[in-house]
């Protein structure tokens, strides 16, 4: 079982297999939505359900065209959703899915316009972010519909030491912030403890 981040990053193939489990449990959440649940209050600060399916979509084509080496920033920019948000957004998961199973895609330089004003990384250290983000994702998806979502202690072992290595500091207090300041919450092991970390209590909204 994967423990340490460095594990991860060398991990090659069973760090895609993670990210597209976490991207599968992300579909299967969505997919119990309804067009009155889009209005209802997410975990994201500000955001509704809608805005943050709108977010989940365009980060899967934004990570796919990075996938194929485009710097484009419009790549990355959020859409109205349309009259099928649940088939929208399965399109979206499963092309990112089929982009990141080319072959060779972890050797490749990924462009991520959106952070920092423009920064190249490796496409193992990408594919991790998008890992971590769809944990999370799937989880506010989930809380938004008022439900629970379960992951395999594998992944959620593989999904820790990303969270924890994602930079604390005032960056994380600034408006657009993908994670808030840390909380302070019992270690528990598992789901809990990774929210917490990334600046979202367990217990929203209460």
């Amino acid at each position: 079982m994967i423990s340490t981040y460095e594990e991860l990053l060398a991990s090659g193939t069973e760090l895609l297999a993670l990210d597209a489990r976490a991207v599968r449990t992300s579909i299967d959440v969505v997919a119990s939505l309804t067009p009155a649940d889009l209005d209802a209050p997410s975990p994201c600060a500000g955001w509704t359900l809608r805005d943050l399916l709108e977010h989940m979509i365009v980060q899967h084509y934004g990570f796919a065209a990075a996938a194929r080496g485009e710097n484009d920033l419009s790549r990355w920019k959020p859409q109205p959703l349309g009259e099928d948000p649940i088939g929208e957004y399965r399109a979206a998961a499963e092309h990112v899915l089929a982009t990141f199973a080319e072959p060779g895609v972890l050797e490749r330089q990924f462009p991520l316009p959106e952070i920092r004003d423009g920064i190249v990384i490796p496409g193992s250290l990408a594919v991790s972010f998008h890992f971590i983000d769809y944990v999370v994702h799937a989880w506010d998806v989930a809380r938004a519909l008022r439900t629970t979502v379960a992951f395999d202690d594998d992944v959620l072992a593989a999904a820790w030491p990303v969270a924890e290595a994602v930079p604390r500091g005032p960056a994380r207090e600034r408006p657009g912030s993908s994670f808030a300041p840390e909380l302070a919450v019992a270690q528990t092991p598992g789901l809990d403890r990774i929210l917490a970390v990334l600046g979202r209590s367990p217990r929203w909204p209460e």
